[in-house]
């Protein structure tokens, strides 16, 4: 299975957004296993040569995912995704922060809210991830961190996964 088209990353700084589009060619039920299971978020959410570690996941309303992105040399960036709304196959809608290994987020960075729509059309399934910030500055730092150019590495690793026909 490959993409249908590559990632779309578009900025409004009138509403402080930053909108990620990318299509796969992959069933939904695929593509929502993906973002949902941590065991498969960890082999595709880390930009190479970075990765993703679970410390702990609820995937329900109210819950939360607690990783680490790991770097080559070891180092560890926290972050934490606190789950508000959730439609089986259809959205999820949080809030992403960076924080401590606890979970505690870190107020120096900013917090952003997440919105993922998921589609399938014919088989494929697009995926819509819009976020949210409370002021541009926040925005900025974000794309600064090289969060475009690294989510969209992200996209192309569960591109590859799915092409393995294994989710």
């Amino acid at each position: 299975m490959s993409s249908q088209g590559k990632t779309q990353v578009s900025r409004n700084l009138e509403e402080k957004t930053i909108l990620v589009v990318r299509t796969f060619n992959a069933p939904l039920a695929s593509v929502w296993r993906a973002y949902t299971e941590s065991e498969l978020l960890d082999q595709w959410w880390g930009p190479e040569p970075w990765r993703a570690e679970t410390k702990y996941m609820n995937f329900a309303e109210g819950g939360h995912w607690l990783y680490a992105m790991v770097g080559p040399d070891g180092t560890t960036q926290w972050a934490r995704m606190n789950y508000k709304k959730i439609v089986p196959q259809r959205l999820i809608e949080g809030e992403d922060a960076f924080c401590d290994e606890n979970g505690m987020m870190n107020t120096t960075f900013p917090v952003n809210q997440w919105i993922n729509k998921f589609n399938e059309n014919s088989g494929s399934t697009t995926v819509e991830h819009k976020l949210i910030f409370e002021t541009l500055e926040g925005l900025q730092t974000i794309v600064d961190m090289g969060f475009e150019q690294g989510f969209s590495t992200g996209l192309d690793q569960l591109e590859a996964l799915l092409a393995m026909q294994t989710v």
